[in-house]
């Protein structure tokens, strides 16, 4: 692993990022030795910085659990990041554009825990069984480091490139509906752009939560009753651009909309 004191200075670099809004050089770039568990030291250091200065750690996001943003970024795995009190719009939100660095969007489910979930043996049923309900959600996604030639070891320390998420639509109950055939509409300016259906998540979403459990035991810990896991994207990422309005039409889900001013 990178020493302890670099670890550190490139938590600090990318809170000092988030704070300015600005984008830094590839860590991979600076440290090409650097390794997974690294970058999720890295990640460990800026959550743990977050939580000190007030804020509250209310889920987890997972990443790249798709063909559809695996192809888009050029990352073959999943990966997780953390999500804090500060960064949930609900639906019909006016999301303020000068908060992030670039902005994209990304369709997902999130799933909202009645009891906790651990690994290393969590499987899709023990998620259904846990899960209150499930809701449409988009993820804003944004990026404190250069988004060309990033590898899966940059995106984790950027917190897995989460920088916020909009909830709306109709909660469910998991065993109310087939979860793999709810499909999206998304819109940009009332202009359709991308489409999906959740099966893309690693055919089915709830896999991507029992994925993140077990990945957690890793690490040494768990997910916890109450917490919002955000089971990644079944579009590729959509630019936005300061002034653009969002739509997504999740069907017998409901809809969510949001802009950016």
């Amino acid at each position: 692993m990178l020493p302890d004191q670099t670890l550190a200075d490139l938590a600090a670099e990318l809170e000092r990022a988030h704070a300015d809004r600005t984008v830094l050089p590839r860590i991979t770039a600076r440290y090409p030795e650097a390794t997974v568990e690294d970058s999720y030291a890295v990640q460990g250091l800026w959550r743990d910085r977050r939580i000190a200065a007030g804020r509250r750690l209310v889920g987890r996001k997972i990443g790249l659990t798709s063909k559809a943003m695996q192809a888009a970024t050029g990352i073959s795995e999943p990966d997780y990041g953390v999500m804090f009190d500060d960064t949930v719009w609900e639906n019909g939100a006016v999301v303020p554009f000068d908060k992030f660095s670039n902005v994209r969007i990304e369709v997902e489910l999130a799933f909202l825990l009645k009891a906790p979930l651990e690994g290393p043996h969590c499987t899709i049923f023990d998620v259904l069984r846990a899960t209150e309900y499930v809701v449409p959600a988009l993820e804003i996604l944004n990026s404190h480091l250069e988004l060309e030639g990033r590898t899966i070891v940059d995106t984790i320390a950027d917190n897995a490139a989460y920088g916020g998420l909009v909830l709306g639509g109709t909660p469910v109950a998991p065993e109310a509906v087939d979860l793999r055939w709810i499909s999206a509409l998304l819109y940009r300016n009332e202009t359709i752009e991308e489409t999906g259906v959740a099966a893309g998540v690693l055919n089915h979403p709830a896999t991507g939560v029992a994925w993140l459990a077990n990945k957690l035991h890793q690490h040494g810990t768990g997910l916890d009753a109450g917490e919002l896991i955000l089971a990644g994207s079944f579009t590729r990422p959509m630019w936005v651009s300061r002034g653009d309005s969002v739509l997504c039409d999740y069907g017998t889900m409901g809809t969510i909309s949001c802009s950016f001013r």
